[in-house]
């Protein structure tokens, strides 16, 4: 299905007369521009891979000891049945929760090894996908890069790290969550005659559908694009594609909003209202929306200047000075005639679907949405696609500009890999810290888990339980011993009475 406007005319389709030197000096810079991509694209998949290996040192917390029992004793579409009747309505969280709680601590070992993997590949096939519907060729390599360093800077330039990616409970409904909703334009972007359209229509309803049960912020982000898409096609396509272009995010728009029926009329989901309608203003008021609005500002200040994310401008400064319009390739599907155009209405659909998702979020955590950054993620990977495509038509530009520069473009080459490189060191180092203090608390909480055991099989019914808590993860008698949950969660998991508060670690 052709979804966007035809591609101008790029000078570089035609190549105009070169001496033979700089012919020979550009064909030497390609060939070591090829060598140099693979070998670039192995410092963010080194960094994700040093991630998933510190992922054996995940243990269960906070929400989670509560899952574990529940999914011990009824399985996972136990979980599911408490999730809709009682807890919160997020069906489809509830099945991606209870598959790893299936397998009590590997499960969460595991966890960042399978998610992790599942990201890489969808942003790997989303990026390769967009360039062979642009009609683009890059070196060997190019879309692996950039899906690489978009994956790394969205899991680690987090202020809290462990949140994003090691606690299952947060990925699932906040960093996973984008990333799946990307995955639903798969299908489009593969689809190929009449069947094809159909089934990327019917895989973006499911996929609206199951996103629509499992996060209420990454469904107002894809509402957001979606809808922006629809009432702004005529501005961001070409006159073939905006129908078929609005047809496919009507039907996305309209499996969201079954999802999210399916939920808000959930018994969950209103026991969670009056809960925190108890406790909270509505999210409605006027105080609500303006507080929450200058909570927003003050995130986005926080991600400004977060210079990480400087990674993804570099990935894609290397994209656009690397890829090349396909000899005969045709009109290309996808790439916009202006790109400003895509970059503003990508800008506007960021700034109104964050701000929408601090005020949803704002009745359950008041001002902590400042220190709850995993409910950031939701939008925050829609920003590094941003930054990329920003990064891609800067290159592109500069490309085009100083075509027969070879030195120019060497010279911003070099400087974007460097950044890149750089990027990657500076993402690891607080991971190497983290990784021993995910290290020493998997230590301890290995004995005491020990322990606990024991006290158990030996026929005791309670027993003491020392907090061990990781990245401000929530233990059992927080707060100085003031905030007792989720103790009869860690009581039922070794199947005591009670848990009383310990002094020490066994």
């Amino acid at each position: 299905m052709a979804v966007g406007a035809p591609r101008v005319t790029d000078p570089d389709d035609q190549d105009g007369p070169q001496d033979a030197s700089s012919g020979t000096g550009a064909a030497r810079t390609a060939r070591t521009v090829r060598a140099a991509v693979p070998l670039l694209a192995l410092l963010p998949l080194g960094l994700l891979a040093a991630a998933a290996w510190l992922g054996r040192h995940v243990r269960p917390a906070a929400d989670e000891w509560c899952f574990l029992p529940q999914v011990r004793d009824h399985g996972v579409w136990g979980l599911v049945e408490q999730f809709y009747v009682t807890d919160n309505g997020r069906i489809a969280n509830g099945v991606l929760v209870g598959l790893y709680a299936k397998f009590p601590v590997a499960g969460h070992q595991w966890y960042g090894l399978v998610s992790g993997t599942i990201m890489l590949a969808v942003l790997w096939a989303f990026t390769a996908q967009v360039l062979r519907r642009t009609r683009q060729d890059t070196p060997r390599g190019t879309a692996l890069l950039v899906a690489a360093m978009i994956t790394a800077v969205f899991l680690f330039a987090t202020p809290n790290t462990y949140k994003t990616f090691y606690w299952p409970a947060a990925s699932v409904s906040h960093t996973l969550a984008p990333v799946l909703a990307c995955a639903a334009a798969l299908p489009l972007l593969y689809a190929r005659g009449r069947r094809g359209r159909i089934a990327a229509l019917a895989a973006v309803f499911l996929a609206g559908v199951f996103m629509g049960t499992l996060s209420e912020e990454a469904s107002i982000v894809a509402l957001v694009v979606l809808g922006g898409v629809v009432v702004l096609a005529r501005w961001i396509f070409a006159e073939h594609a905006r129908r078929p272009a609005r047809l496919w995010s009507l039907t996305g728009m309209a499996g969201v909003v079954t999802g999210t029926l399916l939920l808000v009329t959930s018994p969950g989901s209103r026991n969670r209202r009056e809960r925190y309608d108890a406790e909270t203003v509505s999210m409605l008021a006027p105080d609500s929306l303006i507080t929450s609005l200058k909570l927003y500002v003050r995130i986005m200040e926080t991600v400004l200047t977060t210079w990480q994310y400087a990674g993804a401008v570099a990935a894609g400064v290397l994209l656009g000075l690397l890829a090349r319009p396909r000899p005969r390739g045709g009109p290309s599907a996808l790439l916009p005639a202006r790109p400003l155009r895509l970059l503003s209405f990508g800008a506007l659909a960021l700034l109104v679907s964050g701000h929408l998702c601090t005020v949803a979020t704002y009745p359950a955590f008041g001002t902590r949405v400042l220190t709850t950054e995993r409910t950031w993620n939701d939008y925050l990977l829609l920003y590094v696609l941003l930054l990329v495509a920003a990064g891609a038509f800067a290159g592109r530009a500069l490309r085009l500009r100083e075509r027969r520069r070879t030195a120019v473009t060497t010279a911003v080459a070099a400087a974007s890999a460097l950044v890149c490189a750089v990027t990657v060191a500076g993402l690891a180092v607080p991971l190497h810290q983290l990784g021993d203090d995910m290290r020493a608390r998997a230590q301890r909480w290995d004995r005491q888990d020990q322990w606990l055991r024991e006290q158990a099989a030996a026929g005791a019914r309670t027993a003491p339980y020392t907090p061990n808590s990781v990245s401000r993860m929530l233990e059992p008698f927080g707060a100085g011993g003031k905030r007792p949950w989720p103790a009869r969660c860690v009581a039922d998991y070794y199947h005591l009475d009670k848990v009383t508060r310990g002094t020490r670690i066994p």
